[in-house]
């Protein structure tokens, strides 16, 4: 993934984010559901960042930006920011 599609990605997720919260105040879903969801946009768009930040870092360290990986969830989700 290059980094045009990985910020198309984080543009989905944070559209789904709108939509879900839309949905949640017109009562289309639980708050349960809502959050249930939420959290896993979460963890994906940390992800995306997290790849977004490794590749650029990769570029300005003069290596391949497609070597970079995204990283699992348990070690993206424990950051501090």
């Amino acid at each position: 993934m290059d980094d045009r599609q990985i910020l198309e990605r984080i543009g989905e997720y944070v559209a789904e984010e709108h939509e879900l919260r839309a949905r949640y105040q017109r009562g289309e879903l639980t708050g349960d559901e809502e959050h249930r969801r939420l959290e896993s946009l979460e963890v994906a768009l940390d992800q995306c960042w997290d790849l977004l930040r490794r590749r650029r870092a990769r570029l300005g360290a003069g290596e391949s930006p497609d070597d970079a990986q995204a990283r699992p969830p348990g070690e993206v989700e424990g950051y501090l920011q």
